[in-house]
């Protein structure tokens, strides 16, 4: 199987490392052989510091999305029709598992020399 690592805004990182956001969305939806994600808390922390399995992934339109996800969304609904704006459909990684690192890597750590935009696979 594949890891992929997702560049997340410290704000949200914490919501899933207190167990509020159980989802994390996206506009495009992973490779199917995926089964772990790799978070990387953005700027001002720019540090690799948990990671959780993939439950499921919630792939339909974004109404349909919301009412699925909402209760651990982590994000107001404004924010998730803003994100999801001209968009048809949404996806949204259930996270499970989680373990957090006692210890955060940096991206060197892990063989990457810059933060991706949004995502990357890890082999």
């Amino acid at each position: 199987m594949c890891q992929m690592l997702l560049s997340i805004n410290p704000k949200y990182v914490d919501g899933i490392i207190n167990g509020t956001k159980l989802y994390e969305y996206r506009k495009f939806r992973c490779r199917e052989d995926v089964d772990k994600i790799i978070i990387y808390a953005t700027a001002p922390r720019k540090q690799v510091v948990a990671e959780a399995e993939i439950a499921d992934i919630v792939e339909d339109e974004i109404l349909n999305v919301w009412k699925m996800t909402r209760d651990y969304a982590g994000i107001t609904y404004p924010f998730f029709r803003k994100y999801y704006k001209g968009k048809k459909k949404a996806v949204a990684y259930h996270l499970k598992n989680l373990v957090v690192y006692d210890e955060p890597l940096t991206l060197k750590d892990i063989g990457l020399s810059h933060a991706p935009q949004s995502f990357c696979y890890i082999s």
